[in-house]
C-alpha cells in the first residue's frame, strides 16, 4: 500500500479543521472519507465505520461557512475560476489522487450545468491505491498470449476501482513471464489516475495512456481512434452509450477490462445491457467482490458463461 501523507491531507483544509486533525493523530490509510456540511458536525468515514471530530471537551466541532470558504482556497490554490470545468462536474482532483466533491447551488444556462455557487458541502475522498491487489486475480485474466475480457463486480466501496486500478498496472508493466500491453484508460471521475493538472498521481504502469475526466463512451472511441491499445479500462459501465462504446472495442480485436455496481452476476444481468453482453459471450471472466472481513474480498470468479472458475484457465 501506498502510505497516504498526513500533511498534504491536513494541509488542504481551514485552520480550525486543520488543527483537530493533526490532534486527532489518524491513521490516513485507513480514512476515506472527510466531510464539511454548513452548520453540521466534521464527519469522517473510517475503515471500521464513522467518526465525529470533536473540541477539547469532547464537543462536536460543527463546520462553519468560513471553514468552507477557506477551505476550498486552499484547495483550488486560490484560484476557483481556474476550476471552472471541474466544478461543473462536481469535484476536483488534488495532489495524491485525492478528490474533492462539491455540492451547492447549481447555475444552469439553457438547461446545462454552467457551475456551482453557494457551496454547502465538501467531501474530501482519500485515495487507497494498493499496489499488489490483484495478484490473486491476474492468473485468471492473463496468459502469455491472451487476455481475457473482464468485469470486476462488486457493491460501493468494496474495492473494484482499486483491484481495476492494479489489473491495470500489473497489465501494463508485464505481470510473471507475460509482457507489458499498450493500456488505454478512460477516467471519467478521476478516481483511476487521479490525475493532478494532467499528470496521474496513482500508478497505472509505464505503459498506460489516461484520457481524463472524459465520457466513457466518448473516451473509448477516441482511444480506438488515435492510440492503438491493446486493452481499454473502464470504471462502472451504466449508460446505454456505454455499451455502445464497448461492442466497438471488441469488434476492433481489443481487449476491455471494466467495473459494475452489483452484489452478484445476476444482480448486474437484470440490467438488460449486461444481459445482452452475456448472451454474446463478450466477458470472458467475471470477477466478484464481497466485504467480509474487509472490503475488496474476492468471493469468487466466473467463466463467460457464469460457471466457476476453479482453476485460471478451466
Amino acid at each position: 500500500m501506498r502510505h497516504i501523507e498526513a500533511q498534504q491531507i491536513e494541509n488542504l483544509f481551514a485552520g480550525n479543521i486543520r488543527q483537530l486533525l493533526m490532534d486527532a493523530k489518524l491513521d490516513y490509510d485507513k480514512l476515506y472519507e472527510i466531510r464539511l456540511r454548513v452548520g453540521r458536525p466534521l464527519f469522517l468515514t473510517y475503515d471500521g465505520g464513522e467518526c465525529f471530530l470533536r473540541l477539547p471537551g469532547k464537543k462536536q466541532y460543527i463546520v462553519t461557512r468560513e471553514d468552507l470558504k477557506e477551505t476550498l482556497e486552499y484547495v483550488s490554490g486560490y484560484s476557483l475560476y481556474a476550476y471552472e470545468d471541474e466544478i461543473r462536474q462536481g469535484f476536483l482532483s488534488v495532489q495524491g489522487g485525492h478528490r474533492v466533491g462539491i455540492t451547492g447551488k447549481v447555475i444552469l444556462d439553457g438547461g446545462r450545468i454552467r457551475g456551482m455557487k453557494y457551496i454547502s458541502c465538501i467531501n474530501v475522498r482519500l485515495a487507497h491505491e494498493i499496489l499488489g491487489c490483484a495478484d490473486k486475480v491476474m492468473p485468471y485474466i492473463r496468459k502469455k498470449d491472451w487476455v481475457a475480457n473482464t468485469l470486476i463486480i462488486s457493491p460501493p466501496r468494496c474495492g473494484k476501482t482499486t483491484l481495476l486500478r492494479d489489473v491495470i498496472r500489473q497489465l501494463s508493466n508485464g505481470w510473471a513471464d507475460t509482457s507489458g500491453l499498450t493500456v488505454g484508460v478512460v477516467d471519467e471521475r478521476s478516481e483511476l489516475a487521479g490525475c493532478y493538472q494532467g499528470v496521474p498521481q496513482n500508478d497505472l504502469g509505464m505503459r498506460t495512456d489516461v484520457l481524463d475526466c472524459c465520457p466513457k463512451s466518448e473516451g473509448m472511441q477516441m482511444l480506438l481512434r488515435s492510440m492503438s491499445p491493446d486493452v481499454v479500462a473502464v470504471d462502472e459501465l451504466g449508460c446505454e452509450e456505454d455499451f455502445k462504446a464497448v461492442e466497438s472495442v471488441i469488434h476492433c480485436g481489443c481487449k476491455l477490462i471494466a467495473t459494475a455496481h452489483g452484489n452478484d452476476l445476476e444482480d448486474i444481468l437484470e440490467q438488460p445491457f449486461f444481459y445482452r453482453l452475456l448472451g454474446e459471450n463478450v466477458f470472458e471472466r467475471y470477477i466478484i467482490l464481497g466485504k467480509n472481513d474487509q472490503a475488496g474480498t474476492l468471493e469468487k470468479v466466473l467463466d463467460g458463461k457464469g460457471r466457476l472458475c476453479l482453476k485460471p484457465w478451466d
